[in-house]
């Protein structure tokens, strides 16, 4: 593992950069930056155009490790290059930037009113590549959709157990069980998961970290224990469908918690924008999600 990487993301300011849109997003994402589906034929031009769009990102002046620590990369993209360089190693070596990998394949059908994530059998092959790229650390996601003991227990019981098989590699786990935000019972799901995740700490060895990216919580500092707690590295926040003057406002107001924004982060970005306006629109976007990520 990497000292200065892992002091960065350990404790200073800034925020994560969620470039990780997989198949089944990339479309949606793609739509919102102005490029609709008659930009690309098959399924190949459609990752062509999102790593455009996100060497775009990568590239511009207002993207670096000042403000952002780290950025998650989709695995195509891990094996892809920015200005004839890995990504990976772009990210790092030129703009002091953290890279994390997103590792799952999706969700799951949901039971218990949770999705868990799909099979991932060539996790460990796919730890190795990341490591051989010079990665910090991985993400994957899972969602909870109602409170509903069974089925949080289930989604952190499988985020974890992924989690120690990736800690083996030497990668730091980002563990995601998200709380949809449109959940008819969101605060009793936090309330489930944050048991639920103490409980699983709990068999964490010692000397070893996670982190945690969690949806913003109904109560403000709700997760202030998992923030303390010696063997979570970093609590960061998705936006997870909430606007970015949403997402910003129940950031600020959760101390120690970071972004990890995807949508928000790109929203009001286009392919149609001038480079200067395209960055500029970056950076303000970058300059809002870092003061939010500060408190």
């Amino acid at each position: 593992m990497n000292d200065q990487q892992y002091e960065k993301v350990k404790s200073a300011d800034g925020f994560i950069a969620a470039l990780d849109q997989s198949g089944g997003s990339t479309p949606k994402a793609l739509k919102l930056y102005g490029l609709d589906e008659s930009s690309y034929s098959n399924e190949d031009e459609m990752f062509d155009r999102i790593h455009e769009m996100r060497s775009r990102i990568i590239t511009s002046t207002a993207f670096g490790g000042d403000r952002i620590l780290g950025a998650i990369l989709f695995e195509m993209t891990m094996e892809r290059q920015i200005e004839g360089q890995g990504s990976a190693e772009y990210l790092w070596e030129r703009k002091q930037v953290v890279p994390f990998l997103k590792v799952d394949k999706g969700l799951a059908d949901e039971a218990d009113g949770t999705q868990l994530m799909k099979p991932i059998p060539n996790l460990d092959e796919l730890c190795q590549r990341a490591v051989g790229h010079g990665v910090f650390g991985t993400k994957m996601r899972s969602v909870i959709k109602v409170a509903n003991e069974a089925g949080v227990e289930a989604n952190v019981a499988q985020q974890f157990e992924f989690g120690k098989q990736i800690l083996g590699h030497g990668l730091v786990p980002i563990i995601e069980p998200e709380v949809d935000i449109k959940s008819p019972s969101k605060a009793e799901a936090e309330a489930q998961l944050k048991a639920r995740i103490l409980a699983e700490l709990e068999g964490v060895a010692e000397g070893q970290v996670i982190m945690l990216k969690l949806t913003l919580p109904e109560q403000d500092d709700f997760y202030s224990e998992l923030v303390a707690h010696p063997k979570v590295l970093r609590v960061v926040a998705l936006s997870g469908g909430y606007t970015r003057e949403e997402a910003n406002a129940r950031l600020a107001r959760n101390h120690g918690v970071i972004a990890s924004f995807s949508r928000a982060l790109t929203e009001g970005l286009t392919a149609q924008q001038s480079d200067a306006e395209f960055d500029a629109a970056l950076d303000a976007a970058i300059g809002s999600i870092f003061e939010a990520s500060r408190t």
